[in-house]
Order: C-alpha cells, then structure tokens, then sequence
C-alpha cells in the first residue's frame, strides 16, 4: 500500500461505489443514501462530494456543502482499514478549503450521538459539541 492519498470531487458514475462504500464505512443511514438522493446532490453541486483514494481504492468520504449561508458537514466516512492515517484529516482539510473559498464561516457538522469514536476525531479537528442546539427533522411526504 503507498503512501499516496488523493482527494477528488465525485462524479455521478462514482454513487453506486460510494452508496456500497457508506453500508461499510459509514455509521447510521440517510434518508437520501440512495441512486436519486446522490445524483441530486452531485447535480445541484458538482464539487459538494469529496472523496479520498488510495490506489485506486476509495478509502474515505465528506459531504461539504454550502447553501450561502451556513458550511455543512456530512457523511464523513472511512474505511476501517485505513482509518487513523489521516484520511479524515485530510478530506475535513479539503472540505475547509472548499468553504474558505466559497466565503463560509463556521462548519456545523452532523455527528451521531451513539459514535462515540466520530466524537473523538472531530474534537481533534477542533470541533466542539454545542448542546444548546437540538436538530428536529421532519420527513417529507411522497406525493403521487
């Protein structure tokens, strides 16, 4: 195994490798993990999905987005092959640079209450848990 990480925007053809990916990377599911979830998402911001390689192999994931008011962070993912080799580091690094240019300030990032693991990587990205705030969803109804 080298050394070398890559780290690129994802494409369209990239959603079916990176849907099999998050079923054993990622911790938890979304509503939108599916075909017609991520090509809206790679459609409506090209550059929104990063991923990082090794070798060919994707060994990590983050979604950067920005809606031109606030920097998200989602999907942070990596393999557990390769994690604490800085590829988290790497991709938040990438998804910094993202929102600097776009004119962000702050990074909110969703992070499962449950992975305790995910707790300790983004404190020592320098993130911290706000506990005044709560997230409240609300599922959209399928029309037709």
């Amino acid at each position: 195994m080298s050394d070398h990480l890559g780290i690129r925007h994802a494409r369209l053809s990239d959603i079916d490798a990176v849907l099999h990916f998050w079923r054993t990377a990622a911790e938890g599911t979304s509503i939108s993990d599916d075909h017609e979830g991520m090509t809206r998402l790679l459609t409506r911001d090209p550059e929104s999905l990063l991923l990082a390689e090794r070798d060919g192999e994707l060994v990590g994931t983050v979604i950067a987005g920005f809606d031109g008011w606030r920097c998200s962070a989602y999907r942070l993912a990596v393999a557990p092959g390769h994690r604490r080799q800085g590829v988290a580091s790497a991709l938040m690094g990438a998804a910094q640079e993202r929102f600097r240019a776009l004119g962000g300030r702050r990074i909110d990032a969703m992070v499962l209450e449950a992975n305790e693991p995910a707790h300790h990587t983004w404190a020592a990205a320098g993130y911290h848990r706000e506990d005044h705030w709560r997230r409240w969803v609300k599922p959209l109804p399928v029309e037709g």
